[in-house]
């Protein structure tokens, strides 16, 4: 795997620019809508803290690993919600992060409620080039130690909830930024749109399924997954999502009360890469008392 990392390096290096999909990949998308789309910041009574940790490739020497949090909660005086998003991404010696803040004034429309959000922050690239092995150890493109950069990162987005469906429009990386490094790289972020979409329907009292879309694009690529899940008795869910041209992902999980739930996805790929991955994610909810009816778009059943 290193080789491959050094040949990505060296790819890199010689061209001078990097340009790639720069948004992580998660799994369990349905349950953490403010990775990818500022307004749905306070879409809900709660303050809401959302923790995943996705193990991709499993047994390469150097595979991605990513980890996200992210927390927002309605502001009444601000006539909306805030939100705070963190992405780490790591891939061999290569190391992102990404931090926005986002906001989104909401309004009643119709029988639910409308969110329009932007989001504001910095997003920074580094690479250790310590820990890589050239074949030319005079090369004196290849960094012998730590480079990084960072840039200002935007994001916009609208999204609309009711008690049973969801829909959302975003974008990321909206100015394209260019992050150049200590050692004169430089990293292009490419624009990207999302679109996220989900239904709740009671089959009966005890059982309801959960069907929901997720498509990412950055113009030139894109990655679609078509998601099932059924909920029993409003605590244990499982279902299956199908991504493009990829795989399938199992899912599981569990509400272990009103505020505290967890869930699994396994993915298991189908093309030339045999290694699977697996994410863990972690939820909680801090439920905000108010003074007013809550309405029922401010408390969704859906996943």
């Amino acid at each position: 795997m290193k080789k491959t990392i050094l040949f990505i390096s060296l790819l890199t290096l010689c061209f001078g620019v990097s340009k790639a999909q720069q948004v992580p990949q998660f799994s369990q998308n349905m349950f953490n809508k403010l990775a990818n789309n500022p307004g749905s910041a306070g879409s809900s009574d709660a303050i809401n803290a959302t923790v995943l940790h996705r193990s991709q490739w499993m047994g390469f020497d150097g595979s991605p690993t990513t980890f996200n949090i992210a927390i927002d909660a309605p502001f009444d005086m601000l006539h909306g919600g805030l939100g705070l998003n963190v992405v780490s991404d790591a891939i061999g010696e290569y190391q992102n992060l990404g931090l926005q803040l986002s906001y989104a004034f909401r309004t009643d429309l119709g029988s639910g409620q409308l969110g329009v959000g932007a989001s504001a922050g910095m997003f920074q690239s580094g690479l250790n080039g310590g820990n890589l092995n050239p074949a030319d150890p005079g090369d004196g493109s290849i960094p012998t130690g730590e480079v990084s950069g960072s840039a200002m990162d935007y994001g916009v987005g609208i999204y609309y909830n009711t008690q049973d469906v969801y829909f959302g429009l975003s974008s990321l990386h909206i100015t394209e930024p260019s992050i150049e490094k200590d050692d004169g790289d430089i990293v292009e972020l490419s624009r990207h749109y999302f679109l996220l979409a989900g239904y709740y329907h009671e089959i009966n009292p005890t059982l309801s399924l959960n069907p929901s879309i997720y498509l990412k694009s950055d113009g030139s690529t894109s990655q679609l997954d078509v998601n099932a899940n059924l909920l029993y008795n409003n605590r244990i869910w499982g279902g299956v999502s199908y991504r493009l041209d990829e795989g399938l992902v199992l899912l599981t999980g569990m509400n272990v009360n009103n505020d505290l739930r967890f869930g699994l996805a396994y993915d298991v790929v189908l093309n030339k890469i045999q290694n699977n991955s697996i994410e863990f994610m972690l939820g909680y909810s801090f439920k905000v008392d108010y003074d007013r009816p809550v309405k029922s778009y401010k408390n969704p059943r859906y996943l």
